[in-house]
């Protein structure tokens, strides 16, 4: 890690030539640029979910093999498609519109869908039942999506196909009684022309929350993980392992890794049949194995041979379980494993051979992975990744050769090189002698140049979670701020992943203070390297970094301007109306409530606007269930009552996170023109108005 870059430093490098004689003289701020609201929501998808798949014939040869991932659809509002390329290159949607391949577990879903030789099971997010759907060779659409699940208040994820007994195994959340909300790994008959097609066995249960069900590769045995309230997945779960009886049901269970104080992630049977798991016992997230000797008379679960780690490392080889399904690391056909690395914030793609303990770097462009997403068929592997100067990509990687190339590309924004503003990784002194980072990004525009003397506005991004972290992917959203004249700084405050355990509890017991110092301190660490005016110094983020962005604002005379997106005013509303997956997350962040219910007023932004000086821009789905619309109406009556400058942006039919293309550029558009009255620019852009109160 290196300090902030030098204003020198910044100079001394060589920019593309200019599209004109001379830069055009304007305000930060004011710059025009070609990275535009409507082609950022024109021309963008979220990639994820990559797996492989056999030919379906027609006219595949045998060992033809499909790449299948999903695509979220701003332009289709948002919804999911699962997207199916042959092995000739053509490439088609499977599931038709109106299906929206979404699951609504945990609320945060993931693992919504698989895929098993030409066979499609997946969760519908409008009614959230799972869909089969055979793929046709010729228009893929082979036969319209099935249910085969009832049309009843659950909702299913993380599945897995025991082909054997013609069965999924998931994870099922029961929502008959809205007041106890039931999580198990249960059974479903994999077909609606089974004879007992709707019947669904409960195959592990009697946890707060299960995750993970693995088959092993013979099928004699399931693998799974289960925690309890108040624990988190990242603070610590437990991995069992069972027999399957004759029956279909599971035998005595083993603990297998795990406890209250170890977050075990992503268990994976080998081919060969040996569990694998990625813990954080070391204090950071490494890769171990076990193997199982036997399950004698398939009645109980053997002891398990003890525990070891793959290639002990101070780097994170998992990340936060937010979402099933995710994954970070897969096998090979030559026995190695394909695992992403994050050192410092910073993904790669690694081989390991867990004989020799060798870890060898793959040579693609992956700064930033996806969740982890990858897998691998034999010796070609496909991973979601990014880079300073390239998007999200799918990236096809042959192991054999490490060639790759690219599949599909989250953003099809053109963006000319001299615009891009790549990451740079910043370290900087925080409270009480700790040091953060951040990934910083000086303003860029070769077609204008601010006035002599002038330092450009600074917009601190603090990312959600808030066990997030900022993406080092070529993002177009910051490549929109840097291009009109703005600095960006993404900040990794203490709580963030990708550095160890030790780093991601700064936050336990001190959500609102940590995070709100790292910030700030971001802010004046740019300031006095003379890369940012501190008089115009903004913060934005949304969801967790939502809530750190008004504790800023409400408890530091730092920033003077704020943008909150669905982010939590009231933390004690917070604990008393959100879902079951957080119902006790801030136990740990902030206190147990009631218990604590002064330390939640205490760090409240919403009782605190006393203290509260500067301009705030509050955006917010109203259909949103983590943080509900409550949060952000509150807020704003309590500025607009003080007299300061607010404005509040509701979006119909957006939930947590904005999906839809009318949407995303609307709220980015919003925000340019409230900074734009507030630090007194004037955008280049046509922007339609928004209403500020008090201004």
């Amino acid at each position: 890690m290196t300090t902030a870059p030098s204003p020198d430093d910044l100079a001394a490098r060589p920019m593309p030539a200019a599209a004109h004689p001379a830069p055009i003289i304007a305000p930060y701020g004011a710059w025009r640029s070609p990275i535009t609201a409507d082609a950022i929501v024109a021309e963008s998808v979220g990639i994820g979910s990559v797996a492989f798949d056999r030919a379906i014939g027609n006219g595949d040869a045998a060992n033809d093999i499909a790449i299948l991932w999903t695509e979220s659809r701003p332009a289709e509002g948002g919804r999911i498609v699962i997207v199916r390329r042959a092995a000739d290159g053509t490439t088609a949607d499977v599931n038709p519109p109106p299906y929206n391949v979404r699951t609504r577990v945990h609320e945060y879903g993931g693992g919504a869908w698989i895929v098993h030789n030409g066979v499609v099971w997946f969760s519908n997010f409008d009614d959230q039942r799972i869909y089969r759907q055979e793929i046709g060779r010729q228009e893929i659409g082979g036969g319209p999506p099935v249910p085969i699940t009832p049309d009843a208040p659950l909702r299913y994820a993380d599945a897995v196909l025991d082909a054997a007994r013609r069965r999924l195994i998931c994870v099922r959340e029961d929502h008959t009684d809205p007041a106890n909300i039931v999580n198990a790994i249960v059974a479903v008959p994999a077909n609606p022309d089974e004879p007992d097609a709707g019947a669904q066995t409960v195959l592990a249960g009697g946890w707060d929350f299960v995750a993970s069900p693995r088959l092993a590769p013979d099928g004699a045995a399931l693998a799974w993980l289960s925690w309890n309230h108040p624990n988190m997945p990242w603070d610590g779960t437990h991995l069992w392992t069972a027999p399957i009886l004759d029956d279909g049901t599971l035998g005595d269970a083993t603990l297998a890794a795990g406890g209250e104080s170890v977050s075990i992630c992503q268990p994976e049977w080998s081919p060969d049949g040996v569990l694998h798991y990625v813990s954080d016992a070391s204090g950071w997230w490494n890769l171990y194995r076990c193997a199982a000797p036997g399950l004698p008379d398939g009645k109980a679960a053997a002891p398990l041979y003890p525990s070891e780690p793959l290639y002990p490392d101070d780097a994170e080889y998992g990340r936060p379980q937010w979402v099933f399904a995710a994954r970070s690391y897969a096998f090979a056909g030559d026995g190695s494993i394909i695992c992403a690395v994050n050192r410092k914030g910073f993904w790669s793609l690694n081989r390991l051979r867990p004989n020799t303990r060798a870890l060898t770097p793959l040579p693609i462009p992956a700064g930033e992975m996806g969740r982890g997403d990858l897998a691998v068929s034999g010796s070609t592997a496909a991973v979601i990744a990014g880079a300073a100067e390239r998007p999200m990509s799918l990236l096809r990687v042959n192991l054999d050769t490490a060639e790759w190339d690219t599949l599909r590309v989250s953003s099809g924004v053109d963006i000319p090189s001299g615009y891009i503003s790549p990451a740079q990784p910043i370290e900087f002194p925080s409270t009480d002698g700790r040091r953060a980072y951040a990934l910083y990004y000086p303003p860029r525009n070769p077609e204008h140049q601010a006035p002599d003397g002038a330092l450009p506005p600074l917009l601190v991004m603090s990312h959600g979670g808030p066990t997030g972290a900022a993406s080092g992917a070529l993002d177009p959203a910051v490549q929109f701020w840097t291009s009109r004249g703005f600095a960006v700084a993404d900040v990794n405050y203490g709580g963030s992943a990708g550095y160890g355990r030790a780093y991601r509890q700064l936050l336990n017991g001190n959500w609102g203070i940590v995070d709100v110092d790292d910030c700030a301190n971001a802010a004046l660490h740019l300031v006095h390297q003379g890369l940012a005016d501190g008089s115009r110094l903004a913060i934005r983020g949304g969801s967790a970094g939502g809530y750190t962005t008004l504790a800023a604002l409400a408890f530091r005379n730092i920033f003077a301007a704020g943008a909150s997106c669905y982010g939590v005013s009231d933390l004690a509303a917070l604990a008393a109306d959100t879902h079951k997956f957080e119902s006790r997350y801030l136990d740990r962040l902030v206190a147990p409530y009631p218990q604590g219910a002064n330390i939640y007023r205490q760090r409240s932004p919403i009782h605190h606007t006393d203290g509260l000086s500067c301009p705030i821009i509050l955006l917010q789905g109203l259909e949103d269930k983590i943080v509900p619309p409550n949060q952000a109406e509150m807020m704003f009556d309590a500025v607009r009552s003080k007299g300061i400058p607010c404005a509040y942006l509701p979006f119909a039919g957006e939930q947590h996170g904005f999906r839809r293309s009318e949407n995303i550029k609307r709220a980015l558009e919003a925000e340019l023109y409230f900074y734009g009255q507030i630090f007194g620019f004037t955008p280049a852009d046509t922007i339609a108005p928004i209403e500020i109160a008090n201004l």
